[in-house]
């Protein structure tokens, strides 16, 4: 039989629907944020997480864990040499450390309900690692760890999910724990297995302007494809500025595109094209699927009650109306934490403090 929960009660696999903003401890804050949209009835693709119970199992049966530990101290953040040759000798050992038969049996049979969960055999699967660390008050971790794309079958995700796992100790990582003070063995990571979104469009979106904070406005960020291409900065995306009460789009930018991430059909990965010519400067994003993704933002941020960082896709396997989907949210960090500027500075019609309200996000009574 296999053992599902650790001796102190915590799973080591468990629904994203099982989780909320308290499960962030056990699977980090990408897992624990995906739960929470589900419960609050936003749209977001099924899957579960390998929680940080798991991967302590992992890292305690593989005996890696004191291992680790002990190549870790005394390290300066200062010396890059060192940190990557150690860096590079914990990530080897962890990618090479098989999991244990019941984990990987628990894990396997997790992968196999999500599959005839979405009518799909071997679902394709993004692999994503979720930091209990992450976006911190006085610290962000967040982008220190890698995620995977189209990922299929068993052996392939186990394998990524080591790769997630491993990531935890890049020398970028290793280095920002000494610097900000945190301990090593007090920053575990979970990893997210989530149903794979056949993407025609993805992008981010702010529900505040990232350039200036103005809270009034919904911005989108979207280009063809997967959202790799937009994160990592291999195009610029279209962008489209959505007013929050009217939910007018305010602005639209359409960049040239010049390359995508799809599907390799052949090989079944995640692989770069080139977008033919004739397309490179057509809108990304209908006008339907931007207020669609805009109203999802608003309902986002009223839930956590703060600007968020939203990432989304269009899946082209859904039909219109419902093939906008969430991939992750996550507080927006930069302006939150800044001190917001008054929208009244007091005396004016009473109309004028309606609106000077209602732009601010405020109830009127």
């Amino acid at each position: 039989m296999v053992a599902e929960t650790s001796p102190a009660g915590d799973p080591f696999t468990c629904w994203f629907s099982e989780c909320t903003k308290a499960s962030l401890p056990l699977v980090g804050g990408k897992c624990a944020s995906l739960g929470e949209l589900i419960n609050a009835g936003v749209r977001v693709p099924p899957g579960f997480a390998v929680t940080t119970a798991g991967y302590a199992r992992f890292m305690n049966e593989g005996g890696i864990a004191k291992k680790v530990l002990t190549r870790l101290d005394g390290l300066d953040e200062s010396n890059m040499e060192a940190l990557d040759t150690v860096s590079d000798d914990i990530r080897q050992q962890i990618e090479e450390t098989p999991f244990s038969f019941e984990l990987e049996d628990l894990i396997a049979e997790h992968y196999r309900k999500l599959s005839m969960m979405c009518c799909v055999p071997a679902v394709p699967v993004a692999v994503r690692s979720s930091g209990t660390a992450e976006d911190m008050p006085d610290a962000s971790f967040a982008g220190q760890q890698d995620t995977f794309l189209w990922i299929r079958g068993v052996e392939a995700l186990l394998e990524h999910i080591r790769r997630c796992f491993s990531s935890l100790f890049t020398a970028r990582a290793i280095a920002y724990r000494i610097k900000m003070g945190y301990a090593h063995d007090q920053v575990a990571i979970s990893v997210g297995v989530q149903k794979m979104a056949n993407s025609q469009t993805a992008g981010v979106m702010f529900t505040l302007n990232p350039a200036n904070g103005d809270r009034s406005t919904i911005v989108i960020n979207s280009s063809f494809g997967f959202g790799e291409a937009v994160v990592s900065g291999e195009v610029t995306p279209d962008e489209f500025s959505v007013n929050k009460i009217s939910m007018e789009v305010l602005k639209r930018t359409i960049s040239t595109k010049q390359v995508y991430y799809g599907i390799d059909l052949e090989n079944q990965v995640s692989k770069l094209f080139d977008v033919p010519p004739e397309r490179q400067k057509i809108q990304s994003l209908l006008e339907e699927e931007i207020i669609d993704l805009a109203a999802m933002g608003k309902t986002i941020e009223q839930h956590y009650g703060t600007p968020m960082d939203i990432e989304c896709t269009v899946d082209k396997d859904m039909p219109a109306g419902s093939n906008v989907f969430i991939l992750q949210a996550r507080p927006e960090t930069v302006w939150s934490s800044k001190k917001a500027e008054p929208v009244s500075q007091g005396g004016g019609t009473a109309l004028d403090h309606i609106v000077a309200a209602m732009m601010a996000g405020k109830k009127i009574t």
